[in-house]
């Protein structure tokens, strides 16, 4: 059980784009001060019209927060942060010891442990905090938080994790949570795939996706995903939620994770080379259950886009 801390009063949170402009408008909402740090002005717009302060850079929200937040794209983003030479402008060389921080993006194990080590040497609690959910799940605070790494920094998080989540997952002291994300997103890239083949069987058949899909989420294999995702293969609209060339990104630090460990992940590499050729085929920037739609001209049943 933890002990309730005290909320840092200085709470900064940089990049504040697709996931995390609603979590910070949740903590914006609930009375708290944020100080953002964002390049692109169309993301910052709606926190500053809520009364957001803007830093010109991670090194200034790192001299002047005390919580701080991370919500940034991919490895390469959060490699810049960190491997700034510990310069006395840059973010690494700017954050005082006893700050925490809290990184939320899905990025490798690899490089969450280099980031630990460095920020270990500067006396700050670093709490891995990937979220799994949608931008709606995001804006309605019903997010899961999937938690590992310092102890106090995850104490000191959670009340402003509750605001974010419904669920919150501590799971050990170092790198947990990252494998604990690349695990769900195997399933949920997984999932597209699979169904994309079962329903091209089916329409081959004569059903239709609408159809076939009114009977699966009434059905045994019947999850919250795919009811999530209902609508839109009945529709064949695939405007994104998280797109195609998201999903090869994830399952690309999926699959090198399972080379790290010595995981064969056939099935896996197999799914990444499905998303690779769907993006390689016009549906980069669809939602990745388009995967089904890929199938579908892949195999006859339509003419492509």
């Amino acid at each position: 059980m933890t002990t309730p801390q005290t909320i840092p009063t200085e709470i900064g949170w940089i990049g504040v784009g697709k996931m995390g402009n609603p979590m910070a408008t949740r903590l914006i909402e609930a009375g708290h001060k944020l100080t953002i740090c964002d390049p692109v002005a169309e993301n910052r717009a709606s926190l500053v019209a809520r009364g957001a302060q803007v830093s010109a850079s991670a090194g200034d929200v790192a001299a002047r927060c005390n919580l701080i937040f991370v919500t940034i794209p991919n490895d390469a983003v959060l490699a810049s942060l960190i491997d700034d030479g510990e310069d006395r402008s840059g973010f690494v060389g700017q954050v005082g010891a006893g700050t925490v921080l809290v990184e939320m993006s899905t990025v490798s194990p690899q490089l969450s442990e280099r980031v630990a080590r460095t920020l270990a040497r500067r006396g700050v609690g670093y709490l891995r905090c990937p979220i799994s959910g949608s931008t709606t799940l995001a804006r309605a605070g019903k997010l899961t938080a999937l938690a590992s790494g310092d102890l106090s920094a995850w104490e000191t998080a959670a009340p402003l994790l509750d605001l974010l989540a419904v669920r919150k997952f501590y799971l050990g002291q170092g790198e947990e949570a990252r494998y604990m994300k690349l695990v769900l997103n195997t399933l949920v890239g997984a999932t597209s795939s699979i169904l994309g083949e079962a329903l091209v069987l089916g329409e081959r058949g004569g059903l239709t996706p609408g159809q076939m899909m009114e009977v699966i989420t009434e059905s045994a294999v019947a999850s919250p995903l795919i009811a999530y995702k209902h609508e839109m293969i009945a529709q064949m609209d695939f405007a994104p939620a998280f797109s195609v060339s998201q999903m090869i990104k994830d399952f690309t630090l999926i699959t090198e994770a399972g080379r790290d460990k010595q995981v064969p992940m056939f099935v896996a590499n197999m799914i990444l080379q499905q998303y690779t050729a769907a993006s390689n085929a016009g549906y980069s920037e669809q939602d990745f259950f388009s995967l089904f739609d890929w199938m579908r001209v892949s195999g006859g049943l339509a003419d492509p886009a």
